[in-house]
């Protein structure tokens, strides 16, 4: 079955693979326990993966190629969960470090990758950026190393097997890079170098790793969030939206708006914020606005809903979760019923089992990937349903322990179970296959009172 796993990435030109240990006491990072405990070594083992997978992540959405992750210890239930689904997930092959690491090369050429680059999670200074240099020096190298300061090496890029560079080295020793480097010379192979980086094995070593955090805190304050507002004849609710946007740090708010004939536009432009006038209809407005958004992170936020407090902290700690492919926040409405109680209570129900948020709660994601996905389809009605379907299949889709708060407006104009079987319907007629053109002129007619 493990072989059958790996198999799925045929067809991918280039590689991404991960070594790492599941974080179990006892088992992980031996060398730390002294100082940290056999809980708290683990800990850290747990944190230095997800930090590297994070910055692997990133990079594999740039460049669209397959990651896997080779685990040792644990299992690929217990990975998965752990990591994300986004990644294929096999267990290392026996025999030594040098033979794991073989294997894993034979195995990506096999299955007809071109380039293959692997790396370890000891060193927490790797970036996307090495790995984009990495895998372009294999375009006219041989062999690519990334030296560790220890005289290993935390990344090795090759783009042909090359089995003798594994064999025969004292592993875990300081001549471990100079070796490889003498058998490469010794096959006539041509050598690239990324950046030499610390790694953390020894007490001494938790300095390193301290700097790291800290400057992965700092870079994931640094991530702009480009805030959405699609609009259509919104002028009496679109200035509270945004003035309670604006309360977020480091943000871009644009407003995409579908012709509005009232003074949604006027009111936009009044608080200085960006206007990217679309089509009608919501997907194309979101995607129009998403193409022109500047931020790393997207945030598609109804107009007639605000944002809690804090909410730009809220969202950068779910998306620093590397199992986590998007998110959204818990639902509030406006309003004193008991009945719409019973709405909010259960959309966060929903949404937390089944990971699936609607428009309402703000979704949000990284740029990156709503455009590796393509972003919303481009559908009269259900786009938002459709897209986080699409999306729970890349990892998670996080709810923030914090409520958003919209409008009762459509609740109340139209009673709260009308509006409720109004909108089971719509998902109904979905999912039988009924013409989306004429479910979104019946969802409109239904909703008449509104206009």
């Amino acid at each position: 079955m493990e072989v059958v796993y790996r198999l799925k990435g045929a067809g991918y030109r280039q590689r991404l693979i991960i070594f790492t240990r599941y974080p179990e006491p006892g088992k992980t990072k031996t060398r730390l326990t002294p100082a940290l405990g056999s809980e708290g070594a683990a800990e850290l083992q747990r944190r230095m993966t997800e930090h590297v997978v994070g910055r692997a992540r990133r990079f594999a959405r740039e460049r669209q190629i397959l990651v896997e992750v080779q685990y040792d210890g644990g299992g690929r239930r217990r990975m998965r969960r752990w990591l994300g689904r986004d990644f294929s997930y096999s267990r290392q092959d026996v025999g030594d470090i040098g033979q794991r690491m073989a294997n894993a090369f034979q195995e990506a050429f096999a299955a007809g990758a071109e380039q293959a680059v692997l790396i370890g999670t000891d060193c927490p200074g790797i970036t996307p950026e090495i790995l984009f240099e990495a895998f372009d020096a294999l375009d006219g190298t041989d062999v690519v190393l990334g030296p560790a300061t220890d005289g290993g090496y935390y990344l090795i890029g090759l783009r042909s097997p090359i089995k003798a560079l594994f064999a025969g080295l004292p592993w875990g020793t300081g001549e471990v890079i100079g070796k490889t480097l003498d058998v490469a010379r010794e096959l006539g192979c041509s050598i690239s170098f990324v950046n030499t980086l610390d790694d953390v094995d020894n007490p001494e070593d938790l300095v390193v790793w301290e700097t790291e955090e800290r400057r992965a805190r700092q870079e994931l304050e640094a991530e702009r969030i480009t805030i959405v507002i699609p609009t259509l004849n919104e002028a009496s609710t679109l200035a509270a939206a945004i003035d309670r946007a604006k309360k977020g740090r480091n943000i871009e708010i644009i407003v995409a708006d579908g012709g509005s004939s009232d003074n949604t536009l006027g009111i936009a432009e009044s608080r200085g914020v960006k206007v990217v006038v679309a089509p009608g209809g919501r997907a194309k407005q979101e995607n129009a606005a998403a193409a022109a958004a500047m931020g790393e992170i997207l945030l598609f936020l109804h107009a007639d809903t605000h944002l809690p407090n804090g909410f730009d902290g809220h969202i950068r700690r779910v998306l620093a979760e590397p199992r986590t492919a998007g998110g959204a926040f818990l639902l509030s409405i406006d309003a004193t019923n008991l009945s719409l109680r019973v709405i909010e209570r259960a959309a966060n129900l929903r949404s937390k089992l089944l990971q699936m948020p609607y428009g309402d709660q703000a979704l949000f994601m990284r740029t990156s990937l709503f455009r590796a996905m393509g972003g919303f389809p481009d559908m009269p009605i259900m786009e938002d349903f459709v897209f986080v379907r699409r999306l729970r299949k890349r990892g998670a889709v996080v709810i923030a322990p914090v409520p958003i708060t919209t409008s009762a407006r459509r609740w109340l104009a139209l009673g709260v179970w009308r509006t409720t079987i109004i909108n089971q319907a719509v998902i109904l007629a979905y999912y039988i296959g009924a013409p989306l053109d004429t479910v979104a002129r019946w969802y409109r007619a239904a909703r008449s009172p509104l206009r």
